[in-house]
């Protein structure tokens, strides 16, 4: 059995006290990858921003909002953990001043200056010892030549390439990738049959430790 963090949904990064910086992500490929952990008799963390679906009860859940806390969280368990599914869409920036009031309409154009997050999936990259990394890169152009490029700043073992449509929908379209850059496997269909597939090379390759 191995104890499997996975980080999940998006995250907000706050303007004001009501409006907020995030993304289209559903927290569905987390849920159907954790379903697929615990169906082989895994035991599975879930770091998860803020979503509307329902996680497995088999599953541990740590619910957060923002960049930062998905970062602090997932330091508070990984090191306990055997490995990281890093399948959650973190925003990416924040604003530099957070307005402690609602920001009102002026009539003019807001101008937002906003800083890069900390990066959750190389943070703990670059703090493992023993443990395995799986990432997700979700990119709109050179998919596999990005996806590389993440793998090596992330410590990734495996990179798991999808695009844009994957958003908020029932359905994904993958590719695995090593840190070689050779395409392990192509998946398409239902997120659930689609974690059961990158799981499987998960098992394969990084639990197990077959070729």
């Amino acid at each position: 059995m191995a104890r499997i963090l996975i980080t999940s949904g998006p995250t907000r990064q706050y303007l004001d006290p009501v409006r907020y910086l995030t993304n289209a992500s559903s927290g569905r490929m987390g849920k159907a990858l954790a379903e697929a952990a615990l169906e082989l008799g895994h035991e599975v963390t879930i770091v998860s921003g803020p979503v509307d679906v329902v996680y497995p009860p088999a599953a541990r859940v740590i619910p957060v909002v923002s960049t930062e806390d998905m970062l602090a969280a997932s330091q508070q368990v990984f090191g306990d953990c055997d490995g990281l599914i890093g399948v959650a869409a973190p925003s990416d920036y924040r604003p530099v001043m957070v307005a402690p009031n609602k920001i009102a309409k002026t009539g003019e154009p807001l101008v937002l200056h906003l800083v890069e997050t900390a990066d959750v999936v190389a943070t703990l990259g670059a703090s493992k010892t023993r443990q395995w990394l799986v990432g997700f890169a979700l990119e709109t152009e050179d998919h596999r030549l990005r996806a590389l490029a993440k793998a090596e700043k992330k410590h990734c073992d495996l990179m798991v390439l999808n695009g844009p449509e994957a958003m908020h929908s029932t359905s994904n379209n993958v590719e695995i990738m090593d840190r070689a850059g050779n395409v392990l496997e192509a998946l398409s269909g239902p997120k659930e049959e689609v974690a059961r597939g990158i799981f499987a090379v998960i098992e394969r390759r990084l639990i197990r430790g077959l070729a």
